[in-house]
């Protein structure tokens, strides 16, 4: 059985990024991105894991969540952690297929707190 892709992939960005990329009209990728030659994204059920990895105990952070088919040709899905395939951009994010910005706060726990509906999204998974 095969699932359709998903229709909204996030990217978590440091604010200060965000604004860089807001006044420039576009995001062209994090340090890490630009390293890898394309911009990594995550899905809702992949988001909270991705937090976890690369951004433990990050405050300032804001979760950008994308329409995936606006991105069209540029988006893959490959392989990557334990062989789940992660969406990745081969392009800058132009900010027209950005749907919302939200802050991505730290809850008392340490861990990032994501929005009710990225976690009803992924199926509860957090």
């Amino acid at each position: 059985m095969t699932h359709a892709p998903p229709s909204t992939v996030y990217k978590i960005v440091p604010a200060g990024l965000w604004s860089e990329a807001e006044a420039a009209g576009r995001f062209d990728g994090a340090p890490v991105d630009v390293a890898d030659g394309f911009i990594h994204f995550s899905t809702a059920v992949q988001v909270a894991e991705t937090a976890a990895r690369h951004f433990a105990g990050q405050a300032d952070l804001l979760l950008v969540s994308v329409d995936a088919a606006a991105l069209g040709a540029a988006l893959v899905y490959e392989p990557s952690r334990g062989g789940a395939l992660f969406p990745h951009v081969y392009a800058p994010l132009p900010l027209t297929a950005v749907t919302a910005v939200r802050p991505l706060p730290l809850g008392p726990d340490g861990r990032h707190v994501f929005p009710a509906d990225v976690i009803a999204t992924a199926g509860g998974a957090a």
